[in-house]
């Protein structure tokens, strides 16, 4: 992890510390990165004697800028990147244009809804897109982190991420005070 990254992501977990907020997060990213991809996957591009769409072009650049900040984190996101890459050609191949447009449409506005309602109701303040728009490509970052840390992985993203848990407090408590019992005598 360079050292770019994690003052980004200090900055954007700033904006994402309510719990809900960053589930809400995994849902709308997940169908906005799918109805960004979803249109572009109807432009075939032949090159080099290759067939592929337009979608996997577009998105190349931030999956190589997202393995640069962090190899562990990009790789998994370039799994998930290829699995929604996937997903998209498949719809492409069973729908017409319309349902495909209409669905696109619907990811869009459950994408940004998704967005405003977890921060405005779970975090009571503006998205982190509005103070830095740069951050709108570390939410994909940050949710794969997230995951990273509940399994148990990234100790250093945790460090980030996670608050601190409070100092344990050092001498005797007022409780252990209060009863402490004195030895019984030795016969």
């Amino acid at each position: 992890m360079n050292a770019f990254f994690k003052r980004q992501l200090a900055d954007y977990v700033e904006y994402h510390r309510d719990p809900l907020n960053c589930a809400m997060h995994v849902f709308g990213i997940i169908a906005l990165f799918f109805a960004a991809i979803l249109p572009l996957s109807l432009v075939p591009i032949q090159a080099l004697g290759v067939h592929t769409t337009l979608a996997p072009i577009m998105v190349l650049p931030v999956l190589v800028y997202w393995l640069a900040l962090d190899a562990a984190i990009g790789a998994a996101i370039l799994g998930a990147a290829v699995a929604l890459l996937s997903a998209a050609a498949f719809v492409v191949s069973h729908a017409n244009t319309t349902v495909l447009w209409s669905v696109t449409a619907v990811l869009i506005v459950a994408g940004i809804g998704f967005q405003v309602i977890g921060h405005r109701v779970f975090e009571r303040r503006q998205p982190a897109l509005v103070d830095n728009p740069s951050h709108l490509l570390l939410g994909p970052m940050f949710v794969m982190a997230k995951l990273f840390i509940a399994l148990g992985f990234r100790r250093d993203l945790a460090a980030i991420i996670q608050p601190a848990p409070p100092q344990a407090q050092r001498g005797p408590s007022s409780f252990t005070e209060e009863h402490q019992v004195e030895p019984l005598p030795r016969s």
